[in-house]
């Protein structure tokens, strides 16, 4: 089925990522790129004397624009207006999907190119569309990728890193059409296929669609960064642009940018600038498209901006640095999430945006580690929102709870906390405990665990609790001490 097919409903996280655990060709798929990723982009961060500083500075926009959100989106409203675009407000999904089928249906086209658009994968535009009998086609190289094989992205920067050459031929081989001997798997030949099924619909299609890296409120311009030159194409040869940008993503100055074009491609491409870097500012005549439309949307982020702790979660730029360093996204891939935004960014925006139980699960996708912090370019604390995130979930199953009595989990939290506030307990649960682990030690290890802690001992290995404790050793230490210095006379040297 293509992705323009039915809407999929995706599997609850955690039966997703088990089902997901069992690809070992995915793993090593993800483990190869994101290694690959991770040491290029410490190179480039590590040569900025200023890395720090730029976070810092990125945050600092950011946290200002989002206090003052309405304010700015108002003047890119009126800016954008200004050099001859249009500006459209969305509250939802439905309303941004109904403002773009309008006016592509006011063209008569039937086909639409696309610039990779994390934000309108998030609202399912290209189904809306051949709702319509209009195809929406992919340009970037790993969004067409996926589009052929009927499959939804699993990176927000790379959305095919969970295929590698050998599938990314065969797959071309079927949907272009190719004789088997006729493609290898060699990138550039790869590349250029691709290539060549795109040169036509770049030249025939006289209508495109984009998302927005950043607005500028000063001066109305819409920036896209890329790699690949398909967005350049896309923004300059179609008769009408219709662009789709997250409320979140308007920066008040035009020198805003020097910041986040720095920060971005480092954290994203690990490259010290973006290959393509593309701006436009409403309507020139004899230049680029003739109609420019901009669609505001909302869609969960008005209720995310509310949330004191959570807020800072829109700060995010999409450069994926955190799916990158993340142990969770490595080993079970992006589709396990159930949306366009996977990784430790997608564990605390999906929930803030969806607000559904589907997502209850997410924020517990992490070992909280902290990785995801450290390398972020706009400093979002993510472990915290996910601790947050948590928090909320265990209190919603607890007011949605029937009965008065306390849940299994609740009951051993409770028991433990009696156990570890008393020394006296604690020993003798200590004691307890290393009695009871005996017949489950084998070769050095815990194994074999009963009941709930099965899971846990399946895939770790535990060492068992020691013969002796500290304070055992401490006590016995102390009392030989003494003994000896009872032994010897004790005291000083008359």
């Amino acid at each position: 089925m293509s992705a323009e097919g039915a809407a999929r409903v995706p599997l609850p996280y955690l039966q997703a990522a088990s089902a997901a655990l069992q690809d070992a060709q995915q793993r090593r798929n993800l483990a190869t790129a994101t290694t690959t990723i991770r040491a290029k982009r410490a190179a480039v961060t590590e040569e900025m004397p200023d890395w720090e500083a730029l976070r810092a500075a990125g945050a600092a926009i950011k946290a200002h624009t989002l206090a003052n959100l309405a304010h700015y989106l108002e003047r890119l409203e009126a800016s954008v207006t200004a050099a001859g675009g249009r500006v459209h407000w969305a509250r939802d999904a439905a309303e941004a999907n109904a403002l773009v089928r309008d006016l592509v249906r006011a063209t008569g086209a039937r086909e639409v190119i696309k610039v990779k658009s994390m934000t309108t994968d998030e609202i399912g535009l290209n189904r809306a569309l051949a709702e319509d009998g209009v195809r929406a086609i992919e340009t970037d190289l790993a969004e067409l990728i996926v589009q052929l094989a009927g499959e939804a992205p699993s990176h927000i920067l790379v959305p095919a890193i969970h295929k590698n050459r050998a599938e990314i031929r065969a797959l071309f081989v079927r949907a272009f059409g190719l004789a088997p001997e006729a493609l290898s798997d060699d990138p550039a030949e790869l590349a250029g296929a691709a290539r060549r099924y795109l040169r036509e619909r770049f030249l025939d299609t006289g209508i495109a669609v984009s998302g927005a890296n950043f607005a500028v409120a000063e001066t109305g311009s819409v920036c896209v960064v890329e790699s690949e030159g398909n967005g350049r194409m896309c923004t300059t040869l179609p008769h009408t642009l219709i662009s789709v940008m997250g409320i979140e993503k308007v920066l008040p100055r035009w020198r805003d940018l020097e910041v986040f074009l720095q920060l971005l491609p480092r954290s994203s491409t690990a490259e010290r600038m973006n290959p393509y870097t593309s701006v436009w500012t409403g309507v020139h005549e004899g230049d680029g498209p003739r109609a420019f439309h901009l669609i505001l949307l909302d869609n969960g982020r008005s209720r995310t901006l509310a949330d004191e702790v959570g807020r800072e979660t829109l700060r995010c730029i999409r450069c994926s640095a955190c799916l990158n360093v993340c142990p969770v996204y490595e080993r079970v891939g992006g589709h396990a999430y159930g949306s366009v935004y996977p990784g430790p960014i997608g564990a605390i925006l999906n929930p803030q945006l969806r607000d559904e139980p589907r997502d209850e699960a997410l924020p517990y996708a992490s070992t909280l580690c902290g990785a995801c912090f450290e390398v972020c370019p706009v400093a979002i604390d993510i472990p915290r929102i996910l601790v947050e995130l948590r928090h909320r979930t265990v209190e919603r199953k607890r007011e949605r709870s029937p009965l008065p009595v306390p849940s299994a989990e609740d009951a051993a939290m409770q028991l433990a906390a009696g156990v570890f506030s008393n020394h006296r307990r604690y020993e003798a649960a200590q004691r307890m405990a290393r009695w009871g682990q005996l017949p489950f030690v084998r070769q050095g290890a815990l194994r074999s665990l009963p009941g709930p802690l099965a899971g846990w001992s399946v895939v770790r290995d535990l060492r068992p609790l020691p013969r002796q404790t500290f304070r055992e050793w401490w006590r016995t230490r102390t009392a030989a001490e003494r003994a000896t210095s009872a032994d010897t006379g004790g005291g000083d040297d008359a």
